[in-house]
């Protein structure tokens, strides 16, 4: 069980999560707009129901996995996470100037 204060702590890190998750599923987005293809296979599969509905899935299970870690006492894992997820959405917005550049 988490202290009041170790919930406290860790709550700026969900936030961020939180953030990133929506800046991802924007970036993700307008990529596609201008052409861009998902790399990753297992969210390419969601999107055969939609590219914007299975990019959506994908991040509503990303805080539900965030969420399971918080409630195991696995804090540190959203922690690091969020790197993964702020090198994402660099990457996305890279590929968002090459792109706008092209047209």
């Amino acid at each position: 069980m988490q202290t009041t204060k170790e919930r406290d702590e860790l709550m700026p890190y969900l936030e961020v999560f939180v953030y990133l998750q929506l800046l991802d599923l924007m970036t993700t987005v307008l990529a596609f707009q201008l052409g861009g293809q998902e790399l990753n296979p297992f969210i390419r599969w969601l999107m055969q129901v939609g590219p914007v509905q299975g990019v959506t899935v994908a991040k509503v299970g990303a805080c539900a996995l965030a969420g399971y870690c918080v409630w195991r006492n696995k804090g540190h894992v959203v922690r690091w996470v969020n790197y993964w997820f702020a090198a994402l959405v660099v990457w996305n917005l890279t590929m968002i100037l090459r792109a706008a550049a092209a047209l």
